[in-house]
């Protein structure tokens, strides 16, 4: 059901009154029920209640996580990352993290952006969240203690809400602030194959902190206009992170994105990123599709809303190609 298929439904609900109907009711006065008719009405409406109200799952705990089928090697942690926004970081690291899921990998995604686009995209509700990832930096929360297991077929979520959005002036304050995501997820090292962390649009704090916690990095960029615009100082930041306090931290993919190959545009843009990065380029390229931009608004990722789409083949062979890359 998409977000706005409610909002519909109660407006359809709503009676509409005319004056006439007004009237009427003025001058007509049905009998009250007495009786066994009382009592068969009343439960009646009861009934109709119970139908047509919401049910309200409960928010999973780490404790509810369905067994580990099989034996996890060496865990990845990637950022997905880029400091331009509108390029596909959420959209590849639902879909990605889901694709991999489902070719039997254990994976945790770590939302670590306050917009929360991949907690909200993987259809969590953030309102009945007990803890997200700000409580994890912040509040000294286990990471265990935020995850919501099995989100999706082999997929774990440590989601973000709009609390973290204050996130990067509290960190200012912090004892090794830098460490923070850290030390977090690599307490989880052992038990997922890849941790991947949804990077905000900025290279403030809590980027500081993804580049830090994460061995390598996946570099979104669209095939349009400005593509490589800001990706030097994104690299300039990568660099000085490396230096100073993540000596293993490198590039593991630049991942085109939003490719229109009827455009003389996508296709010069697509050669020339190629050009610069050489082989660091994925061979996969992510289409610009309808149905791409839709699967958000549904909560799933687009191997289940549209598994046999373009969308879905892209991905899944992009999953292919990280496991491939080792």
């Amino acid at each position: 059901m998409g977000i706005f298929d409610s909002l519909r439904r109660d407006k359809k609900a709503e009676p509409t009154i005319n004056a006439v109907e007004i009237k009427e009711a003025e001058i007509q006065t049905p009998e009250e029920p007495t009786g066994d008719e009382a009592v068969s009405e009343v439960e009646t409406e009861e009934i109709a209640e119970e139908k047509t109200a919401p049910v309200s799952q409960p928010v999973k705990t780490y404790a509810d996580k369905k067994p580990v089928e099989h034996v996890v090697g060496m865990t990845k942690i990637i950022a997905i990352i880029n400091q331009k926004g509108g390029v596909g970081k959420s959209t590849t690291a639902i879909n990605l993290s889901a694709a991999l899921g489902e070719q039997g990998k254990q994976v945790l995604l770590v939302d670590l952006d306050p917009q929360g686009n991949a907690t909200s995209g993987l259809g969590v509700e953030k309102g009945q969240l007990n803890a997200c990832i700000y409580d994890v930096l912040l509040n000294d929360v286990a990471i265990q203690d935020a995850i919501i297991p099995d989100v999706c077929t082999g997929l774990d979520l440590v989601p973000a809400t709009i609390n973290l959005a204050g996130a990067e002036v509290e960190l200012v304050s912090e004892m090794a602030r830098e460490n923070r995501l850290k030390d977090a997820v690599g307490s989880m090292r052992g038990k997922y194959d890849y941790i991947f962390i949804d990077c905000p649009p900025s290279l403030g704090l809590l980027t500081v902190n993804a580049l830090v916690g994460a061995d390598k990095l996946i570099i979104p960029i669209q095939t349009e206009f400005y593509a490589l615009e800001g990706v030097t100082k994104l690299l300039e930041s990568m660099k000085r992170v490396k230096t100073r306090l993540n000596p293993s931290l490198d590039i593991f993919g630049i991942l085109l994105t939003m490719y229109d190959g009827r455009t003389t545009l996508s296709r010069q843009v697509a050669a020339e990123v190629r050009n610069y990065f050489g082989d660091q380029v994925f061979e996969t390229i992510i289409p610009r599709t309808v149905k791409l931009s839709e699967a958000p608004s549904y909560g799933m990722p687009i191997t289940q809303y549209d598994p046999s789409g373009k969308g879905a083949a892209a991905y899944s062979e992009l999953a292919k190609e990280v496991v491939n890359r080792g």
